[in-house]
């Protein structure tokens, strides 16, 4: 399965995409900072399975229906940053997909995230993963899961490490900085934890019109 996961950087690199899937032909499509409100159906092969609704820069998710059958949305709610409460309210920062494939009937969670922004606290951070990694398996007791992403968190990964681990959830990091605008805040921003899955890599894509570049994730379901 490929998975690719991009924030848009407020929608700005949305012209990117039919290129983008043109390129790399991935499976699922995971997008961060979109404008819900101006989604095409369709990428490329993939079809939209949902967005967020809270708030006009959301997420989404596409698939190709050809190759897996939608058996759940969620979007989920998480604790709120300083910042998403006075400037931006974030009110959805996950959109899980409960889906199986056609061809084996094997279920599997896939979800797109957007941790809080840098002005918040790492420990706030973390409290959000859990949660959504928690909310993420109540929609399927023992399927796999991967969830992709902005995780806003560039430094001190072992803590992050420690976090994901103990919920059982491995931590894998792409093979390049996916974030490039500010040298200082330079880092591996997007990448992916997974449950069930054996995640054969993360490649980071040529950067766009986003100040984050696209990761491509490679995994197999164990």
């Amino acid at each position: 399965m490929r998975v690719i996961s991009y924030n848009l950087r407020k929608h700005r690199a949305a012209t990117e995409l039919a290129e983008l899937v043109g390129a790399h032909d991935p499976d699922i499509l995971c997008l961060q900072e979109v404008d819900t409100t101006d989604l095409p159906e369709t990428v490329g092969g993939l079809s939209l399975i949902s967005s967020t609704k809270g708030n006009r820069l959301g997420l989404a998710l596409f698939a190709r229906t050809n190759m897996f059958r939608v058996d759940d949305v969620r979007t989920i709610e998480l604790k709120k940053s300083l910042h998403d409460r006075v400037l931006k309210p974030a009110h959805e920062r996950v959109l899980g997909v409960r889906m199986h494939e056609i061809d084996s009937g094997r279920g599997l969670i896939v979800a797109s995230f957007h941790a809080a922004p840098l002005t918040a606290l790492n420990s706030l951070r973390r409290n959000q993963i859990r949660a959504a990694l928690d909310e993420l398996e109540d929609m399927g007791r023992g399927l796999p899961v991967l969830m992709v992403g902005d995780y806003n968190y560039p430094v001190f990964k072992e803590n992050l490490g420690a976090t994901v681990r103990e919920h059982g959830y491995a931590l894998t990091l792409s093979d390049d900085h996916t974030y490039t605008r500010y040298r200082v805040f330079r880092g591996h921003y997007d990448f992916a934890t997974s449950v069930g899955f054996h995640v054969d890599g993360i490649r980071t894509l040529p950067q766009g019109d986003s100040d984050h570049r696209p990761i491509l994730v490679t995994a197999d379901v164990d």
